[in-house]
């Protein structure tokens, strides 16, 4: 069973953001199933819910609190167009590793990463970039910090800007056996969210995946 991730946040982020959450889960030794028998069911037990009018109106209001603090550092929140899709059309299939994040980021109102646990180096760290740092996104596109910008370091370089993405070097295949998937807080969204998200994700990986799960930790 892999080890649960060694976590912390720099003192720069936690003097401009000292009440923001961070969550983290781990499932280990699981599999990347594409589309397990009983995965369609329950995805749209999940969808059902999540599309409750009430429910759906508390997701709405977060998501658009994340959209208004990507605008703030210049960038577009992929999270309306999510559930725009989600609402029309259902949750998305690619395979359980990634549609678990679709779900926990939907069924939340929240921002989720899944990523191969293995492929980081080291320590993980929470930090605000410096203007100009490069981190090399999914398909090596390649993304520059500016200042002040939520970034995720491992101890060999940034593995995620919040409001741009994660990287290519972290991306889940169906090599993946110990996926982790981590919650991003902003100001305004509180750290249950987070957990409940993260939640989602673990149960579903749990259930079709396998493997052992550790957390959601909430930092």
């Amino acid at each position: 069973m892999a080890l649960f991730p060694a976590f912390s946040k720099s003192s720069k982020y936690q003097a401009r953001y000292p009440e923001v959450a961070f969550g983290l889960t781990l499932i280990s030794g699981c599999k990347n199933h594409f589309n397990p028998p009983g995965f369609d069911q329950y995805k749209r037990k999940r969808l059902r819910k999540m599309r409750k009018r009430e429910t759906l109106a508390e997701i709405t209001a977060r998501i658009e609190t994340y959209n208004r603090f990507f605008e703030s550092f210049g960038h577009e929140c992929p999270l309306p167009k999510h559930l725009k899709r989600a609402v029309n059309s259902g949750f998305p299939r690619y395979d359980i590793m990634v549609d678990a994040h679709f779900m926990a980021e939907m069924c939340a109102g929240i921002l989720v990463a899944v990523t191969d646990y293995d492929a980081f180096d080291g320590k993980l760290n929470l930090d605000l970039a410096e203007a100009g740092e490069i981190c090399h996104g999914m398909g090596q596109r390649e993304m520059m910090t500016g200042e002040g910008e939520i970034v995720l370091r491992d101890e060999k370089e940034i593995v995620c800007v919040l409001c741009q993405g994660a990287d290519e070097k972290t991306r889940v295949t169906e090599q993946t056996q110990n996926v982790l998937f981590y919650a991003y807080g902003i100001p305004g969204v509180e750290g249950r969210y987070l957990e409940e998200g993260l939640t989602v994700a673990a149960e579903t990986m749990s259930e079709f995946g396998g493997g052992t799960t550790e957390g959601p930790k909430i930092y």
